[in-house]
């Protein structure tokens, strides 16, 4: 469905980013992967569904670094089809005692990133007619939380960014919505589940009910590839009316 067309998906060496740029390589699409750590693995593992893949590793709190990554992508590949708004970063602290550096860090990377890179990706798509933006938000883009107030200002903003551009966009073939995901077993959440399970002195599997059952009523995960295929309905003909919405996949988290 989407051969010949390029992704860009950020924050995607791991985690929902590569599952999701996986997804998109599974429906044809050529791949640019960003994020921190070793980029060979999951760049042979896109290639290895029989597309090109490349990486640029922009600090995504920097304007220059994805100024020169969107450039990068459009040299590759000709343009930016498809982009992919995933990068994030995660503090936790109360307000009062939030570090302003950390602060200033999770608003750069989780929202200030995805006005950028759309700026810059919205003029070729445009021009072409035709154009995805897909940004990952949060049900923390719906409801809040205690002593994540960085996070759930970001992912609000990213709601209404969403909600924003794909206005601006409305009459023409580029569309622009948001998932908006509960809980996922990623490395950071195991990492939190394991703490929980030491600090508590329970079993990890104890822990792991534990934290679904304080938000996610179906007590299950979302996993990165039901995120996958949502990405993939929102670029298909079937979505092409789909636009400015925060689409929630989180286990009835926010139907409470």
């Amino acid at each position: 469905m989407l051969k010949g067309k390029t992704a860009l998906v950020t924050g995607s060496t791991s985690g929902i980013g590569l599952g999701i740029a996986k997804a998109l390589a599974q429906q044809g699409a050529s791949i640019v992967l960003n994020g921190f750590g070793d980029a060979d693995k999951p760049r042979a593992e896109i290639e290895s569904l029989g597309v090109k893949a490349d990486y640029h590793g922009a600090d995504m709190s920097k304007p220059s670094d994805i100024e020169d990554m969107m450039k990068f992508a459009a040299a590759r590949f000709g343009r930016v089809d498809i982009l992919v708004n995933n990068a994030g970063i995660q503090h936790v602290a109360k307000v009062e005692d939030f570090p302003v550096e950390r602060w200033d860090a999770v608003i750069a990377i989780n929202l200030t990133s995805a006005f950028h890179t759309t700026r810059l990706a919205v003029p070729a798509m445009r021009e072409a007619n035709w154009g995805r933006i897909v940004n990952i938000a949060s049900a923390h883009g719906l409801v809040a939380s205690a002593q994540k107030s960085a996070y759930v200002a970001a992912k609000h903003g990213i709601v209404g960014l969403t909600k924003a551009v794909a206005l601006e966009t409305a009459t023409t073939g580029v569309t622009c919505n948001a998932i908006c995901p509960g809980w996922v077993l990623t490395p950071l959440v195991q990492k939190q589940i394991d703490d929980r399970s030491a600090r508590e002195g329970i079993s990890a599997a104890q822990a792991q009910n534990d934290l679904l059952g304080e938000k996610q009523p179906s007590l299950q995960f979302t996993t990165v590839e039901q995120l996958g295929g949502l990405a993939v309905f929102l670029c298909s003909p079937a979505a092409d009316q789909v636009r400015g919405v925060a689409w929630q996949v989180d286990g009835g988290w926010t139907a409470q």
